[in-house]
Formats: C-alpha cells, structure tokens, sequence
C-alpha cells in the first residue's frame, strides 16, 4: 500500500472551494481505472473544465492528465510486485491497449521494463495521491479591480493545444509568429486561451492577437474574434516575464479565487495583456515591465 501523500498546500480559505478540489482528486482515484472525463473531473469541483485544468496546473506543477498518468503507472508498478497478474492484464485495466505502449509508459515512467519488475525484482517508482493541506498564507498585495467591458473583436492568429503540452508549445507559436514574419501585421498586445463549450475538452483555442481595426483589411492566415461582454477581474502583473505573469496566475488560484465572497469564474476566456515593450529600457525582462491577467468573473449567488 502506498502511505505517502503529495501535499496540494492551499492558503486558509472558502471551504466549499476546499471541498470542491477534494472531492475532485477523490474522484480520479475513485475512478483510475476507468474512463475518466475531465468535465465529470471538474464538475466535482465546481469549476469550469478549461479553467479547473489551468488552476490544476497553477497550484500542482503538472497537469490533470500527466497526474492521471502517474497514478495510473505507480499502481500498476504496485500489482506488477504484489500479484501475479498477467502484465498484459495490468496494462489493460490501467488504459493500455497494447502490449508495447504499456512497455513504453511504464519504462520511460519507471526506468525499468515491466518484465524486468516481474523477472529481476527491479525497483519501481511511487507517486502518490494529492491530498489537501492547510496552511496559513497570504498577508500579501494583490492589485485587482472589477470591470465591466463591452465586447471587442480582436485580430490574430489561432492554434489549438493541448492542455498536457501547452506551456512548451506556446512560447514556440510565439517565436513562430515573429520569424514568420507575422509580427508586422499583429504586434501581440494579447495572449488569449478560449474554452467555450466542454465539447474536446482536452484541447482550447490559443491566439496571438491585437484590437482588431476594421478600417485594415485582414491578412491571409489572420483571423477575427468577438470575445462577448463580460464582467473582469483585472490583476496587474509588474516585473520580468514570464516570472510575473506566473506568480500573480498562482496566487489567483491558490489565493485570490478561493478567498474571493463575491465573484467566481463565468466562462471560459483567459487573456493576457503586454504593454509594448519599447516602452521599458529592458523590454519585458525589465523590473518594471507591466501586464495584466483578466478573467470573466460573476456575482456569486449568495444563500442566506
């Protein structure tokens, strides 16, 4: 039996929040062997499914499905010692349907073959369940405000991404646009991730975008976007990049949503916004480089 925990170390806070995440991660291990939908996932905690992923990865440095993954090879390293199951049998109830990409994940996961577990008695890897610790945080000054915006239409470039790559792969998109030459047409005033609907739910809509002029025709390969009415939360981001979009995108989900009585998540759009970086002697690695994070939020119904 494994007896050690991963500890999710979350600030005093909202306990249905708490409760929420909870019941989450004890829907997964509840459910490791079956089929698991991220919307039922994130159903549990009360939360959108684009944004109980981007809060997932905020507060635990890994995604839902890498988490799944893990916990899903480290239990079947666990049987591969104490049973004497059929390793194809064990791939099987863990999601593999193949021999060799069993053979793959539990190798590249483990560091050793499953006969090798089997035939040497080689060592195998654990990692443990998440489960929630309290701990007194905060004390800290988060700059925020609440704004209503009419809706506006940007221009840009779209790519879809996975949740489980999307930190790598979106710097390259950036880097893409530039080389190509694209940075002519759209300077990027906007990062914007948009999750509509639950449909596909393991991939959202990523673009680089600026406020969309309609005086300019569009280019090939550009694209436009109405991103509709909604109330804001706005949170100020001062300091080098990435680092200061990172730390204010943590303290957001481990601090300020948890805590937060009178507003929660409305709908799935996350946008970034770059002040222009000629404006700062060291461009966006400078001290005092200024971006802002903003999130749909509404009012909270409150039951007395």
């Amino acid at each position: 039996m494994i007896r050690d925990k991963i500890y999710l170390q979350i600030g005093v806070m909202n306990m249905g929040w708490v409760e929420g995440i909870g019941r989450a991660i004890d829907y997964i291990e509840d459910n490791i062997t079956e089929e698991i939908s991220i919307e039922d996932i994130a159903e549990k905690a009360f939360i959108s499914p684009f944004y109980f992923q981007k809060g997932f990865a905020m507060l635990c440095g890994f995604t839902v499905g890498e988490y799944i993954k893990q916990r899903r090879l480290t239990l079947a390293g666990s049987e591969l010692i104490s049973t004497d199951k059929k390793i194809m049998d064990i791939a099987v109830k863990y999601g593999y349907t193949s021999a060799d990409s069993f053979t793959k994940a539990f190798t590249r996961f483990h560091g050793v073959t499953p006969t090798a577990v089997r035939k040497d008695g080689a060592m195998v890897k654990s990692f443990a369940p998440l489960k929630i610790k309290f701990s007194l945080e905060g004390g800290y000054i988060m700059d925020y405000k609440i704004v209503e915006k009419d809706s506006f239409t940007i221009m840009g470039v779209s790519r879809m991404f996975k949740y489980d790559d999307a930190t790598m792969k979106i710097p390259q998109f950036w880097t893409d646009h530039y080389q190509t030459g694209k940075g002519k047409f759209v300077c990027g005033m906007y990062g914007i991730c948009i999750a509509e609907s639950a449909m596909d739910s393991d991939e959202f809509e990523y673009l680089i975008a600026d406020d969309y002029n309609p005086s300019l025709e569009i280019p090939d390969g550009f694209v436009t976007k109405v991103i509709p009415k909604h109330i804001w939360a706005i949170f100020a981001c001062k300091g080098a990049m990435p680092k200061s979009l990172q730390d204010v995108n943590k303290k957001i989900f481990s601090e300020w949503l948890p805590n937060c009585k009178d507003y929660e998540i409305a709908a799935g759009y996350n946008v970034e916004m770059y002040t222009n970086i000629a404006d700062y002697p060291q461009g966006n690695q400078d001290e005092n480089y200024y971006s802002e994070i903003w999130i749909p939020v509404k009012e909270k119904n409150h039951v007395e």
